[in-house]
């Protein structure tokens, strides 16, 4: 195992802020994957995050938020004064009650909600619940994902193709139709999109082109969206140290220790990283004049789009 100071080695873009870079330990998760089993654990507190009051009695729904991007969110917007309601898997559920314990630390509601989004009633149970028990819904953060790579589009299986989409654009789809019904002016839709929506990866045809269907779906509901004062907007991050790649079946735990080492800054993303991104894009206070842009959050890489 190794130490937490070689697990901190300094970045090669940024040494004054110390995270951990490969190689990681060789370790391979049970899908869907549990953050209480990954090693290094993710980061997800931020420190160094100073909260201003940006979400004050706002409501979200964040699914997925029981671990990774999700749960540094949730823990975020909780700082900023948000309740929050996380969807989750029932394997899920140890994580989820950790991200619970976190929100509620914060002197902030929290609300587990466990189901599969592949499932398009509990879709809008989702939404349903999270009004039920706040009387509103203020942001929509579809963030759940499924993802395995393959070697070649041979090996996509029509089951685990229709798995894919059904987790990651047609949930979007369906919490965003019925987060509608219940949104007001100044409302937010944010979605997690992927650096290979935008540049593809060879090794993830399902995934990658759930992630384009993500963007181009955001653009044109932030179109359909804007007269009724309600702003539609992605993120975009590149590899993050989530459960998500550890448990991906592709993923040997050799290419696991490496992951994330092809990026300009050497390393993947913390999820306390990514996190900033989602309360800007929900804050009315920074981002009330940005609506269908994919916001790139991708360690140095660069593209268009």
């Amino acid at each position: 195992m190794k130490t937490e100071a070689k697990e901190r080695k300094k970045s090669p873009i940024n040494p004054g802020h110390p995270e951990p870079a490969p190689p990681f330990p060789k370790q391979h998760l049970a899908k869907p994957g549990l953050e209480s089993k990954l090693q290094p654990l993710p980061r997800y507190q931020a420190d160094e995050y100073r909260a201003a009051g940006k979400l004050v009695n706002k409501v979200a729904l964040i699914t997925g938020g029981d671990s990774g991007i999700g749960r540094a969110v949730a823990v975020l917007y909780a700082r900023e004064g948000a309740d929050v309601a996380i969807g989750h898997l029932a394997a899920e559920r140890s994580d989820a009650e950790q991200t619970k314990r976190d929100v509620e630390a914060h002197e902030q509601r929290c609300l587990l909600i466990e189901g599969d989004l592949t499932d398009a009633t509990f879709c809008d149970e989702t939404v349903e619940r999270t009004v039920n028990a706040f009387g509103k819904l203020d942001i929509l953060v579809s963030n759940a994902a499924h993802q395995n790579r393959k070697e070649s589009l041979e090996e996509v299986t029509d089951e685990e193709f229709d798995r894919t989409f059904k987790t990651n654009i047609y949930a979007y789809f369906r919490l965003a139709r019925a987060a509608l019904r219940y949104m007001k002016p100044g409302s937010s839709i944010i979605v997690t999109s992927s650096v290979t929506g935008i540049l593809g990866s060879a090794a993830l045809p399902d995934y990658s082109a759930t992630k384009g269907a993500i963007n181009a779906l955001t653009k044109t509901l932030a179109q359909s969206l804007v007269e009724r004062g309600i702003r539609v907007n992605a993120v975009a991050p590149g590899p993050v140290w989530t459960p998500l790649n550890a448990a991906d079946t592709g993923a040997s735990p050799e290419k696991v220790a490496e992951f994330g080492s092809n990026v300009p800054m050497g390393r993947p993303a913390q999820p306390e990283e990514l996190a900033p991104a989602y309360v800007f894009l929900a804050s009315n206070a920074d981002s009330s004049y940005i609506t269908g842009t994919v916001l790139q959050v991708m360690g140095g890489e660069t593209a268009g789009g």
